[in-house]
């Protein structure tokens, strides 16, 4: 049997979420246009997605129930857990009744009431937050997640700051000036607070080398 990650109650709850939201939308679209030319199809249409929407919503509910019971969660995820399965098990609760009393009303050859509508948007409202939790689950929670996608991975790297690999230069810039190749160059100048102290006056060495002092010999200034 094929393999499925967690189990094959993702592959039917879509079904189900389309196929009842389908027949929502098309019993609305006949109520809203009685006098169409297409409102016998309308009503088909969502006759059957109701149907089957109902058939396949109780093999969903069923792989629900086994993945409730065999993925692995922590304690916050267990709470939305919890949650994500009454409010599933409310929306089947809601949903059958609602399609079985369509195929009787549908066999009577009765029209669709007001009443039926307006149970029809309750249940809606019902799916489309079941579904809602169902996917903090995944995508919050990360149940039913194998691994998590790495941030580097062969021939897909990224660093986010500073990335050449992006078209970004990574290299420092500094307001060092580039060092001339030709030309003079002028005379370095020294500030009185750069650590060097430079006097005026040019004070000649006492004994400078290769001097002998002899004392016979005048010395001439």
């Amino acid at each position: 049997m094929i393999e499925i990650i967690p189990n094959w109650h993702p592959i039917f709850v879509h079904f189900t979420v389309a196929l009842f939201s389908i027949a929502v939308a098309f019993f609305l679209l006949a109520a809203l246009l009685p006098k169409h030319k297409w409102h016998g199809q309308w009503l088909t249409v969502a006759h059957w997605n109701l149907w089957t929407g109902a058939a396949i919503s109780l093999f969903t509910a069923t792989a629900g129930w086994l993945a409730f019971n065999s993925v692995n969660h922590d304690t916050p995820s267990h709470e939305a857990m919890i949650e994500h399965r009454n409010l599933a098990l409310i929306t089947l609760a809601v949903f059958l009744p609602i399609a079985i009393w369509a195929l009787a009303r549908y066999r009577a050859g009765k029209p669709v009431q007001m009443v039926f509508l307006a149970a029809l948007l309750v249940a809606q409202g019902l799916l489309l937050s079941t579904a809602w939790h169902g996917a903090e689950l995944v995508y919050r929670y990360g149940l039913g997640v194998m691994s998590l996608p790495k941030k580097e991975g062969d021939g897909h790297a990224h660093q986010h700051s500073g990335d050449s690999a992006h078209g970004v230069d990574t290299a420092p810039h500094t307001d060092t000036p580039t060092p001339q190749t030709s030309g003079t160059q002028p005379p370095p100048t020294h500030n009185e607070g750069d650590g060097h102290a430079h006097d005026e006056k040019r004070v000649a060495p006492e004994n400078p080398p290769g001097h002998v002092d002899d004392p016979a010999r005048p010395h001439s200034h």
